[in-house]
């Protein structure tokens, strides 16, 4: 059976709306990407060195990261002696499933819970990232699933990010815990764990400051969060997930890089995927950081933050050419 067969057959089994949420939010990624390389291929019959240029510079200009593009080409190139391919369009499902090995990880892309009690999360990340709407749609995620959900104010430097965090937590019938702007987030974080257990709540989830004065007034401040919220509940943070704008490509691998290693993050969201031709970044980040993607938001919709799951993913991106497939068979 055929790659993309494998993959169709794979994705049926999967909730309609969630495929169609990824296949709708990589829409400018599958224009700018995948119907380059179907042109390529189309254009190019021959598989030479000049296929193997154009074919890269597509990768690269789509985000995927110049050390994940090299490696990528070694391993088609490697593919193409041992199976003695000749034509182009052979190429294209080895491709597919080469993206869809590099996307995969070895990671669960579940969000981890407590067993015990509160489950709490935590989100990190720059100003403008798409934070304090990622925890709104996951507040209106966990409240769909029958779960009493809490939520933290905890960025109290950035004018305005307390009530953008009410307006969220309104939408999603969710209660915030805040104090006023420029209060210490640490002193929010304890209020906060006090609330969730007096109100047997099931899932607390923090905002926290996007930015200080410089990077170690920062860490210092997630590190004194860090210790309020442990001293409540032992085994918190459940979660720490940094949110990254997927448009803002490579800057979002650097930000990644600067902040997750030193901060305790145990997972990624990549943001606005819907508002970028460059989702290949996804593939970069997954390739460079030692951490898994978690969720993924793929438009303005309450519904649009999913679980990133790579098998949608790879099929959002190559769902023309799946069903151009699928009907010759």
């Amino acid at each position: 059976m055929s790659f993309f067969k494998k993959l169709k057959d794979s994705i049926s089994g999967k909730t309609e709306s969630v495929t169609k949420s990824f296949r709708d939010g990589l829409e400018k990624t599958r224009k700018g990407f995948v119907e380059k390389v179907a042109d390529l291929i189309t254009r190019r019959k021959k598989i030479d060195e000049e296929f193997y240029e154009e074919l890269e510079e597509i990768l690269i200009g789509a985000d995927v990261g110049v050390n994940t593009v090299l490696k990528l080409i070694d391993e088609l190139r490697a593919e193409v002696r041992k199976q003695r391919i000749e034509d182009a369009a052979e190429l294209q499902p080895i491709l597919s499933s080469k993206l869809m090995e590099l996307l995969r990880g070895d990671d669960d892309n579940r969000l981890r819970e407590n067993p015990d009690g509160i489950t709490v999360i935590l989100f990190v990340g720059v100003n403008g990232v798409g934070k304090t709407t990622t925890i709104g749609k996951l507040a209106h995620r966990y409240k769909q699933e029958g779960k009493k959900v809490l939520l933290a104010a905890g960025d109290t430097f950035r004018a305005g990010a307390i009530e953008q965090l009410e307006v969220w937590g309104q939408r999603a019938g969710v209660e915030v815990i805040k104090q006023q702007a420029g209060s210490d987030p640490a002193a929010v974080m304890f209020d906060a764990v006090q609330a969730a257990k007096q109100r047997n709540v099931d899932v607390l989830i923090c905002d926290t400051a996007g930015r200080l004065q410089n990077k170690t007034n920062l860490m210092e401040e997630l590190n004194k969060i860090f210790r309020v919220i442990q001293r409540e509940i032992p085994s918190a943070p459940h979660e720490v997930l940094m949110v990254l704008d997927a448009t803002t490509g490579q800057n979002a691998l650097t930000q990644a890089k600067l902040f997750g290693e030193k901060s305790g993050v145990t997972g990624l969201v990549l943001t606005k995927l819907d508002g970028t031709a460059k989702g290949g970044i996804v593939i970069a980040i997954r390739q460079e950081m030692n951490l898994p993607v978690k969720l993924v938001g793929l438009g303005e919709k309450m519904e649009d933050l999913q679980t990133f799951d790579s098998e949608q993913f790879v099929h959002a991106l190559f769902s023309g050419l799946i069903t151009e497939e699928t009907e010759e068979a």
